[in-house]
Parts: structure tokens; sequence; C-alpha cells
């Protein structure tokens, strides 16, 4: 067999496997590359050149950077403030959230906003009394057109303008895309918010996200610390300036009982012997009686603090709340604990234990398995020390804080970042590769997140994904496959013109991208385009922006790319339920396609 030959029967493999998802599709995406160099079309440096390529980089770091946002709160004020604008009426509910998933979307990428999102609307059905179908829908349908908003919104788009600069026409600069993104993006909130209400189902889905916006007060409750939790620090005049913690009394304070030390300057638990002024008292008590000791005490107790519920007094900006149960045959069974101790760690806090629902008396409490602990501490204590095995942790703190804790410790931090990268990528001043590189960089080194966390928030499987499918689109250009394809679907259309090739690559890109990857398609269908704009004596700015605006149309099924597919439980989709919206969208998508872009940019 010729090369040509071995090329098309990888890449009918390829589709065949990635739409009856038998193998996982990094399998299928590293079986490619692997494919292309046991065949000899490709050597070895060619068939793992696109792990290494700036594009796949580029990628990896956005995922990063999305998620510097999402771990300080930046993404739960956003969903807060969506919440607190919405109204009851219905049009101003969509148009809010596609505004705000759309703009999202073009800044940290269509999976990180929706998921930021998806659990933020879903409570915000339940509150207005709307069914989730109808908003979740419109969620995911305007983000797809908010990734053609800038370069960051989807990787095609980092695809397309690295096509663009390696066929000599230059790079689509960082702000480019909304010009034909802003007029698709309103015409699809138009025929969302228009057609929505006729052809979305009215139900709720079986399948819920958790919602833990009001995580804090919850424990709170539960755990019978409603009444009187304070934070009192100790002024400089303080008589406790010097002593030891064990040496505080409140005998003369009935009904007062103190729960923690904190350091004052890291809000941890107190480490060292004895009181400095700045550290923090935690006491438990009614009001008065708290202010009667910090007066005598001279202690700082705001008016904010003396009104404030005891769920913002633990929970907040740097320290949160994190239950814990304790499994069958942890070390920690036998172990004696009381409120107010501090952990063998020395950063949490045990605050409470229940027992079979009941919470125990304030003394010591000799620990059984399926006891549950109430525990606080900073957010990075809470992270590092629950990963200990001996204990079960009953809801994430880092998932608690990028829901609960709007704009949290780092978030401006995240901002000015954010800001940073996109004027960088907007001036060009550096490659994109580079802008993505210092940001994510940054996000790591300014403590935004930690190492972990940035790993834990690139998702290998589209990376791996770009970077083993790259090979194959060097593969057709190399072996003249394109170029054939090209001549083919030239042929095809005949003489009709430069429009009804844009017309034929939009239907070959959106069919292929409700069964396979969009990105996975692109990968696919750029050189081809590149190849048939010159094989017609056109440039192939128009095309390749053509081709991006087909990709971004993943309307028709659930399972075209993984937010349509993250929606379905949630809102009980049923899979034909896409096509009906999906279908208008899409009819929207191809004009823009084929009779907007050629305006912009010219043949």
């Amino acid at each position: 067999m010729n090369d040509l030959t071995i090329l098309f029967t990888i890449l009918a493999a390829v589709i065949v496997l990635f739409v009856t998802e038998k193998i996982p599709v990094v399998l299928v995406a590293l079986g490619t590359a692997l494919a292309l160099y046991f065949t000899g079309i490709l050597s070895l440096g060619q068939a793992l050149g696109g792990l290494g390529d700036p594009s796949t980089i580029f990628i990896a770091s956005l995922f990063v950077v999305s998620a510097g946002l999402e771990v300080t709160g930046v993404t739960a004020w956003a969903g807060q403030l969506l919440i607190t604008k919405a109204g009851e009426s219905r049009v101003r509910q969509l148009v809010l959230i596609m505004l705000l998933s759309s703009l999202l979307t073009a800044l940290i990428s269509l999976n990180g906003a929706i998921a930021a999102l998806l659990p933020v609307v879903v409570v915000m059905a339940v509150r207005l009394k709307r069914s989730p179908s109808q908003l979740l829908m419109p969620l995911v349908f305007s983000a797809h057109a908010g990734s053609i908003l800038a370069l960051t919104g989807s990787p095609v788009n980092v695809l397309v303008s690295e096509a663009s600069q390696n066929a000599g026409v230059g790079y689509f600069g960082f702000f480019e895309f909304a010009i034909v993104g802003a007029p698709l993006l309103a015409g699809t909130m138009a025929i969302l918010v228009v057609l929505g209400k006729h052809l979305l189902p009215n139900r709720a889905g079986e399948s819920m996200p958790t919602d833990l916006s009001k995580h804090a007060r919850t424990l709170v409750e539960q755990y019978h610390l409603v009444d009187g939790v304070s934070q009192l620090r100790v002024r400089a005049t303080s008589p406790l300036v010097g002593s030891l913690p064990e040496a505080v009394k409140l005998d003369d304070f009935p009904g007062l009982s103190v729960i923690g030390f904190q350091d004052g300057t890291t809000g941890r638990p107190l480490t060292q012997k004895k009181l400095s002024a700045g550290d923090a008292l935690l006491v438990r008590g009614d009001s008065a009686s708290t202010a009667k000791f910090a007066a005598d005490q001279h202690l700082a107790l705001n008016s904010s603090d003396a009104n404030s519920e005891s769920s913002c007094v633990l929970f907040n900006r740097t320290s949160g709340l994190a239950e814990v149960v304790i499994p069958p045959r942890s070390a920690m069974v036998g172990q004696k604990v009381f409120p107010g101790m501090v952990t063998e760690s020395g950063d949490l806090i045990i605050l409470a234990v229940q027992r079979r629902g009941e919470v125990q008396p304030a003394g010591e409490t000799v620990l059984e398995v399926g006891d549950t602990m109430l525990l606080q501490g900073t957010w990075s204590a809470l992270d590092k020390r629950l990963a200990d095995p001996q204990v079960l942790v009953v809801n994430s703190p880092d998932l608690v804080r990028r829901q609960a804790v709007p704009m949290g410790q780092g978030a401006w931090t995240a901002i000015g970042i954010l800001v940073a990268m996109v004027i960088a990528l907007a001036t060009g001043v550096v490659p994109a590769v580079i802008a993505g590189m210092v940001a994510a960089f940054l996000m790591v080194l300014l403590r935004v997140m930690s190492v972990d966390q940035a790993y834990r928030s690139i998702n290998w499987t589209t990376v791996i994904l770009v970077g083993a499918m790259t090979p194959l689109s060097a593969a057709m250009a190399e072996t003249g496959a394109a170029q054939m394809m090209a001549d083919k679907l030239v042929g095809l259309v005949g003489d009709a013109g430069p429009y009804a090739l844009l017309a034929g690559l939009f239907i070959l890109t959106a069919i292929l991208g409700q069964l396979i990857s969009n990105t996975a398609t692109a990968l696919i269908i750029i050189p081809i385009a590149v190849a048939a704009a010159g094989e017609i004596g056109i440039s192939p700015r128009p095309v390749l922006m053509s081709v991006c605006i087909a990709a971004a149309a993943s309307f028709l099924t659930p399972v075209a790319t993984p937010v349509n597919l993250m929606v379905m439980g949630p809102a009980g989709y049923k899979f034909s339920d896409y096509w009906k919206l999906g279908l208008p969208c899409m009819i929207w998508f191809f004009i823009m396609a084929v009779f907007f872009v050629p305006q912009i940019w010219k043949f």
C-alpha cells in the first residue's frame, strides 16, 4: 500500500473509534501518532512533535489560568452577581446567563466556564422556581458562540490562528475573532430567547450538582454553633499579652467558652507559647457576655463582628470549615478529642464532634467509627491535611471554596494576571504560548494556587488529544492527502465559487463535529481547508475562520462536546432535545460562516 492508502485507512479508523467510543479518546490519539510512525509516514520527531507544539502548550496553560480564577472565587463572585441581578423576568435571566457564560468562555475556555456556572444556574433555577432545562441549554449554546469572541475561547481558535500563520498570511489577533463573534453571539442569544421557551422541555434531571453556596451556615446549624461564635483580637494594651493560652479564665463570664486561638499573622491555630498583640480568640457565648469579656480584657470586637453570624467568623476569605468522618480501621479510633483542641498537625481546630447525629458534650470524646468532626483552619491547611487517609472528607474544601467564597484570597492577583495575559495576547508583544506560560507560571509563583492544583486543573485529555492528533494534520499535508481531498471538494462545488467552498467545508466540519471532538475535527479539516483555498486561488484567512465557526457549531447531539453532555443530567435532557433548538442555531452559524466572514476577511 502507498502512503495515501495507509493514511486514509488510519483516518477512517480514527473517525470510527472516536464515534463508537470503544477506546478512550486519549488512546486513540496516541495510537494515531504511533501508527503514523510505525507505518513510516512520519519520522519520530514529526510523530511526537505535536506534544511539544506551541499550540498544545498554550492550551495547557489556559487551563491553569482558568483554574486560578475559579479557586480564588472570581467565578463564584460572577455567579452570585448573576443571581442577584437576574430578577423574575425570564428574558432578563436568560440574557444575563448567556452574557456571563459567553464572556467567561472567551477568557477561560468553554469547559472551565460551564463547569463554574453550572451549579450556579441550577441553584438559580431552583430559587426562581424555573425548570433547569429552560436555562441550561441556553447556557451552553451561548458559550459555544462566546468561544469565538477571543483567541482564548477555544483550542480550535489557537489551531486556526497557528494555521493562518503557517500559511503565510499572519496570525488572527486576540480580539479579531470578536469581529464575527459578537454578531454571532447576538444572533444566537436572540434565537435562544425567542425559540427556547417553545423548543425546550420543562423538566429537571435526576442528577443535580450540589449547591455549596450556603455550606458554612449548614454546618454551623448542624453542629449547634449558631449562637455567638465571635473572634476577639488581642490589643497591645490587653492584660492577656504575654499570657499562656491556658491561663485565660472565664469564671466571671458564665456561658462563655474559648474554642480556639489563632495566630494574628497567618490565621492558623496559635503555636507559640504566649499570646501576642494581634492574635485572636474564638469564643462562644451570648453577645452580652462576649462584649463584657472583650471590654474587661481590652480585646477588639468590631460591631460588625458582634452582629455577624457564626458562619462568617469561622468561614471567610482566609479560613474555612470542613466535616470529616472517622472510617473503619482508622488510627483515630479510640483517640480523645474535645472542642477547641488543636490537631496533631498544629494547623486545624476541632470545633465539635457528632455521634449518630447528636452533638457531643463539651468535654472529652473518645472517637468511634462513624463519628463526624467539624474542623476549622486556613484553606491551605484544610486542603493539605484532609488528604489524610485516616479521615473521610464529606465535601472537598477546594470545591466548597470555589462555590462559596466569592473574591477570595488571591482573587485580585488572579484578575491582574488574566488582564496582563490578555494585553500581551492582544498587542502581540510576545508569542501567545509565552504569554500563556508566563500567566500560568505567575498563578503558581504568586501563590494563587498550588503546584498540585495547577497539575489537577489541566484537562490532560484535551492536551494529549491536540498534541497527539497534530501529526495527523501534518501527515495529511505531507502525503498530499489534504490536497487530494481539497481537489475533490473543489471538483464537487465546481464553478460555484468560493462561497460554495465555504458552504461545503462548513457542512463537512459541522457533521464531523457532532460525532467527534471539535478539536479533533479541526485538526482533520484545517489542512484540507488551506489546500482548497490554494486550489481556487483565494486567501486562506476567510476559509479558516469559517472552519473555526463551523467547529463551534456543536449543537445537534449531547456527545458533540463535553459541556453538552455536562448539562444533560441536571436538566433531564433527552438526545432528541438538542437538535430541536440546535438546528436554528446551526443555520445562523452557517449564514455567518458562509456569507458574513468573507465581508470581513476578503477572498
